[in-house]
């Protein structure tokens, strides 16, 4: 068995990484590629490594040097027109070396593990194409299988359809041919498609036309969830450099990315914080039908928007100000009209107090291990500490403390009494039982407590993360008013807009969504009761807070959840916790939540 490396490329996407090196020099994680690959390759017992060099192939070859002698015999063969042709041209020039034993074939920009290697050579199949189900960042050759894994059609990009990815794998660009294979068929239609074709090509295109002509001589062997990533830019290496990172530093690597991980497929995400049963199917189906114009119209202004969001809350359109994501107005309330002391409660959601000098932050801290508090403790804490604001998340994050709308009354005349802005983030309100009666978005509310601010996400209750939506409402009209002001005329995109514009006729679906949700939740809740080293903390948000009582610290249990795809909140390094093991744990579907359940239960 030898392997060939095609390494000639010259890797344009990747700029300035590329600018004196080819593609296999990149590093990730602080090893280069073509370093990982050889070192993986020098586990097997191999006759040789043939390497296909082209761009840079002089700073290759003197990088690896000497230093694989005694595990490797290397070879390289050199494409001189590397700039003028693509991969089938490197392959035909290392054809005689292909003839001359059984061959795994690799490309240079790969990075996967060890396993992949194994998977291939312990198949008994002599001809084998690796692949892995489609995923959005996949690009390249495209296949169709069967059960038994013969490839029934490679999908040429003109060729590619959206609607039928679920039936599409992607080749890993590892395969392994037998010498009669690379003798009898693979060369001599390579040669012919070349002459025809021309070398600006490439080599999957051959395994086309074999395989049109006759299934049976290779076949596709799917790699599962087995880790691999291709990279042909710098987005490419800076998610490898997630996806193969230590456990310890990918634990940190996801989270430094803030989101955004529908980019790593496998993983199931306990962290953020959504509604999973809204919108509904035919919402989605709305949304999309007007794709094509949400996507090439600009959206309206705040006028319109702000009217949008009145109608979607029932209150009046002075009263509302829309945000890019309730953080976009957090930022703006909190830096520009927020004076003087500001009481917060700790732990709770730290966007808001992070927004400020910390000299002006005032904390109550409760005193017990659920982090439990009610508006009189508030308002017995707070009494002589001089503050102009007090803000109050109910639910609580992450605690899920819920003050009932009838005390949050109580404390917004205790407010109001003394000259005290009352901010209440109700972002989580519609996950509270009897959440219809708990809502602060009425106008009469607004108006009667004008020292009152209501921020609410979208994002969350409504299932809609990735449009960015919030409001901030007070009948505080001057506020309102400054605010729509100091945000961008265009902070709302069209789709946003959009979503605005047909809730209505979505309410009812919402409130059923809603009540399924706080079912789960309470299913939910009693299976985490079953883990033994967990104490479920009572919630009405869409979390658990959990103490982590025993065998673990919360960290070492988010670190153990990576093991099984599972990314959960640690927060033990949050304000209030002082390094106490409690971890955060979204509540999402059924079929999810069974997933986390089993997987801690297995520990």
């Amino acid at each position: 068995m030898q392997a060939i490396i095609l390494a000639a490329g010259m890797g344009r996407r990747l700029g300035d990484l590329t600018a004196n090196n080819t593609k296999c020099m990149i590093e990730v994680n602080g090893q280069k590629l073509i370093d990982r690959m050889l070192t993986q390759l020098s586990r097997l017992s191999l006759n040789r490594v043939v390497i296909v060099v082209g761009y840079q192939a002089d700073n290759l070859k003197k990088h690896i040097g000497n230093r694989y002698d005694g595990k490797l015999n290397i070879e390289y063969v050199e494409n001189p027109i590397y700039d003028k042709t693509n991969n089938i041209y490197s392959l035909a020039l290392a054809k005689e070396h292909l003839q001359q034993d059984d061959t795994l074939l690799l490309e240079s920009d790969l990075i996967f593990d060890d396993k992949l290697l194994d998977i291939i050579l312990s198949n008994p199949y002599p001809n084998l194409a690796l692949v892995a189900k489609y995923e959005t960042w996949m690009d390249g050759t495209m296949m169709q299988i069967d059960d038994q894994g013969n490839i029934l059609n490679f999908i040429t990009k003109k060729a590619f359809r959206y609607e039928d990815v679920a039936l599409y794998h992607k080749t890993v660009n590892t395969y392994k041919f037998s010498r009669k294979f690379s003798e009898e068929q693979y060369v001599p239609f390579l040669d012919a498609y070349s002459r025809v074709m021309g070398n600006n090509e490439y080599y999957e295109q051959v395994l086309r036309v074999i395989t049109f002509l006759n299934h049976s001589s290779i076949k596709a062997l799917p790699i599962g969830d087995e880790r691999w990533y291709e990279i042909d830019d710098i987005q490419d290496r800076d998610i490898a450099e997630t996806i193969f990172a230590s456990k310890e530093e990918r634990l940190a690597k996801y989270h430094r990315r803030f989101g955004g991980y529908w980019r790593f497929p496998h993983l199931l995400d306990f962290c953020y914080l959504v509604n999973p049963y809204f919108p509904t199917p035919r919402m989605k189906d709305e949304m999309r039908a007007n794709f094509d114009t949400l996507l090439t119209e600009y959206p309206s202004g705040m006028g319109v928007n702000s009217l949008l969001a009145g109608k979607y809350f029932g209150i009046k359109q002075d009263y509302v100000c829309v945000g890019n994501g309730a953080a976009e107005l957090i930022k703006a309330l909190m830096e520009g009209h927020v004076e003087g002391k500001i009481g917060v409660t700790t732990p709770t959601f730290e966007e808001y107090p992070n927004r400020v000098e910390e000299s002006r932050v005032v904390r109550f801290v409760p005193q017990n291990k659920d982090f439990a508090y009610t508006a009189q403790d508030l308002m017995d804490f707070f009494a002589d500490k001089g503050i102009g604001t007090l803000l109050v998340v109910n639910p609580d994050n992450p605690s899920g403390n819920f003050i009932p709308v009838g005390d949050i009354f109580l404390l917004a005349d205790w407010c109001k009494q003394r000259g005290i802005r009352l901010i209440v983030d109700e972002s989580f309100v519609d996950f509270t039982y009897n959440y219809a009666s708990n809502s602060l978005l009425h106008n009469d509310l607004l108006e009667k407590y004008d020292n009152l601010v209501v921020m609410k996400s979208i994002s969350k209750s409504y299932g809609v993360p990735g449009l960015r939506l919030g409001v901030l409402a007070s009948s505080n009209t001057e506020l309102i008013a400054r605010l729509k002001k100091e945000v961008a005329i265009w902070n709302i995109n069209s789709f946003g807009e959009f979503y605005m514009q047909i809730f209505s006729k979505y309410e009812k679906n919402y409130a059923e969504a809603c009540q399924l949700f706080i079912d789960e939740r309470e299913r939910f809740g009693k299976e985490l009761q079953k883990v033994p080293f967990l104490r479920v903390i009572p919630s009405q948000a869409n979390y658990f807070l959990c103490e982590v009582t025993d065998r673990f610290t919360s960290h070492e249990l988010t670190s153990r959840m990576l093991d099984f795809n599972i990314l959960i909140k640690d927060c033990s390094t949050k304000s209030g916790f002082d390094g106490r093991s409690y971890v955060r744990l979204a509540v999402r579907d059924q079929k999810d939540n069974d997933r986390l359940v089993s997987a801690l239960l297995s520990l």
